[in-house]
C-alpha cells in the first residue's frame, strides 16, 4: 500500500478466497484478475496455467497448496487478493492468512452445497470475526429453463441459511420488497428506518456487512465468467476500509524467497 493512495482517499483492502477443495476458488481468482484488468490472459487450473498456482506441484495436482497474492484495482479500491489452499491437508497455511484479512470470500460449489470443510471455514471466519461475501460457483452445471434454474438457486440459498446463517441473502437477485425486508431484519435500527421510509441506506448495508450482520451471496460461474462482474460490483459497493490507530504496526503472515533472486 502506498502513502499516495492513502492521501487520495482510495480504499485499500486485503481480501481472501476460501473454499472446500474443488469449489472453483482459483478459477474465481483468475476470473477476478482478468475482469479487473490485472492479467491479460485467462488461465485455467486444468490447463496448468492459472496465474496464482505457480508451484510445479500445484500445477501437476491441480490444487492450491501455498497461499498466493495478487493486486487488482476496481473503482476506487486497491485490493490485495489472497488465494488460500482449499485442501484440508493444508489448513494451517490457510488459517495463517486469516490474520491479515479485511474481508473473506467463501466460495461454494453449487453442485455440492455446504460440505464439512465449508463449515470448518465458516467457524474460523466467525472466530476471527471476518466479514464474509459468498460466491456460489458452478451454476452453469444446472440445466433447464430459467424458472428451474431460479428454483435451484433458491434451494441453495435456503441451504446456506440453514447450514451457515439466516443472514445469507442473495444480493445478486432482485431487490424487491421481500428482499429489502429480510435485509432490514438483520439490524434493529435499520429495520426501524425501513418501516418508516421503505428504504435501506447503502451506508447501513456497508456497516451491516462489516459487522457480520449480513452475508451477501452471489451466484454464477467463474469458469464461464458469469456473475463475476456483479459480484465485483458488490465487493466495491459494500466494503469499507478498516480503521487503524496512529501508531505504525504490521503483521507478517508469510515469508517467501524469490527463486529468481
Amino acid at each position: 500500500m502506498s502513502g499516495q493512495e492513502r492521501k487520495t482517499g482510495k480504499r485499500v483492502l486485503n481480501v481472501g478466497l476460501l473454499a472446500h477443495v474443488d469449489a472453483g476458488k482459483t478459477t474465481l481468482s483468475e476470473s477476478i484478475l482478468y475482469q479487473s484488468g490485472a492479467i491479460r490472459n485467462l488461465g485455467r487450473v486444468d490447463h496448468q496455467d492459472a496465474f496464482l498456482d505457480t508451484d510445479e506441484m500445484e500445477r501437476e495436482r491441480g490444487i492450491t497448496i501455498f497461499s498466493k497474492q495478487a493486486v487488482f484495482r476496481i473503482g476506487n479500491m486497491r485490493v490485495t487478493l489472497l488465494d488460500t489452499p482449499g485442501h484440508i491437508d493444508f489448513s494451517a497455511e490457510m488459517e495463517r492468512t486469516l490474520q491479515v484479512l479485511d474481508y473473506a470470500v467463501l466460495v461454494i460449489n453449487g453442485a455440492d452445497g455446504v460440505q464439512g470443510h465449508t463449515r470448518t471455514l465458516w467457524r474460523l471466519l466467525e472466530r476471527y470475526q471476518i466479514p464474509v461475501f459468498l460466491f456460489i460457483n458452478k451454476m452453469d452445471q444446472f440445466k433447464g429453463n430459467d424458472e428451474e434454474k431460479q428454483e435451484e438457486q433458491e434451494r441453495l440459498l435456503a441451504s446456506l441459511q440453514k447450514e451457515l446463517s439466516t443472514s445469507c441473502l442473495d444480493f445478486g437477485g432482485e431487490w424487491n420488497a421481500a428482499f429489502l425486508e429480510n435485509l432490514a431484519l438483520c439490524e434493529e435500527e435499520v429495520l426501524e428506518h425501513y418501516l418508516e421510509s421503505g428504504e435501506v441506506e447503502e451506508a447501513d448495508i456497508v456497516k451491516m456487512v462489516a459487522q457480520r450482520k449480513v452475508f451477501p451471496c452471489y451466484f454464477g460461474s467463474a469458469l464461464k465468467e458469469e456473475g463475476v462482474d456483479k459480484f465485483l460490483k458488490g465487493v466495491e459497493t459494500y466494503t469499507a476500509e478498516r480503521k487503524y490507530g496512529d501508531k505504525f504496526a504490521a503483521r507478517v503472515f508469510k515469508i517467501a524467497r524469490d527463486a529468481q533472486g
